[in-house]
C-alpha cells in the first residue's frame, strides 16, 4: 500500500517534467469521470489532487511522487464540450506530446464512467493508444452507482465493443472513490509492473 504521496510540479511542457528516472503511471479520461477523486482514494488523501465540480478543471500535467519510488501523473481530461476549440486543441497537443514522448511512462490508465455505454471519443482515444503502442489499462469509475449485475453487464458490453477492434483486450479494473473499490487491485497492478522492470 501507499505510505507517502506528495505533489512535485505542474506544467504545460513535457520537457519540464521531472527527470525520467522512475516508473511513471498517468491517469486520463473524459472530463468529470472522477479522475481526481480516484487519485485521492488511491493515495489515501482527501485533497492531493484537486477535485472540482466544474468539468475541465485540470489543465496541466500534474506530477506526484509516491513513496519516493514512482511518479503518479494527473493529466487534463478530454472531450469537454463547453471549452473553446482553441483550448481543446491545446489540451490535445499537450496530452499527445506527453504520452508519445515520456520515455518512463509504464502505463496509462484510461478512466471510463461505468454507468454509460461506450462513447466514441473513448474508443477513438483507446484506438490511438494502440496505434502508437502505448501501454494502457482501463479503469471503470463510479462502480458504487450500480449493482453487481449492472456492473458485469456494462463491462461485458464495453468489452464486446472493444473486441470489434482489438484481438486482445487491455487490463480492466473496476473502481469507486466513494467506497474504495479497486484500490488494492490498482496499486497491486502498479507494483507488479514495477517489480517486473
Amino acid at each position: 500500500m501507499i505510505k507517502q504521496a506528495r505533489f512535485l510540479i505542474s506544467n504545460t511542457d513535457v520537457k519540464k517534467c521531472p527527470a525520467p528516472d522512475r516508473p511513471e503511471y498517468a491517469f486520463i479520461g473524459r472530463s468529470n469521470v472522477g479522475k481526481s477523486s480516484l487519485i485521492n482514494m488511491l493515495v489515501g488523501q482527501n485533497s492531493l489532487a484537486k477535485v472540482s465540480v466544474r468539468p475541465g478543471k485540470t489543465q496541466l500535467i500534474n506530477h506526484f511522487i509516491i513513496d519516493e519510488s514512482w511518479y503518479l501523473v494527473d493529466l487534463p481530461g478530454y472531450g469537454y464540450a463547453k471549452i473553446a476549440i482553441s483550448v481543446k486543441e491545446k489540451f490535445q497537443k499537450l496530452i499527445s506530446r506527453y504520452i508519445l514522448n515520456r520515455e518512463n511512462l509504464y502505463c496509462l490508465f484510461v478512466l471510463i464512467d461505468i454507468r454509460h455505454k461506450a462513447q466514441q471519443i473513448d474508443i477513438d482515444f483507446i484506438t490511438w493508444l494502440g496505434e502508437n503502442h502505448i501501454p494502457f489499462a482501463i479503469i471503470f469509475t463510479k462502480a458504487d452507482k450500480l449493482g453487481k449485475i449492472a456492473i458485469e453487464k456494462n463491462v461485458a458490453s464495453y468489452s464486446q465493443e472493444l473486441h470489434e477492434i482489438w484481438e486482445e483486450l487491455p487490463p480492466i479494473l473496476i473502481s469507486s472513490s466513494q467506497n474504495g473499490t479497486g484500490r488494492e487491485e490498482i496499486i497491486s497492478f502498479i507494483q507488479k509492473i514495477n517489480n517486473s522492470n
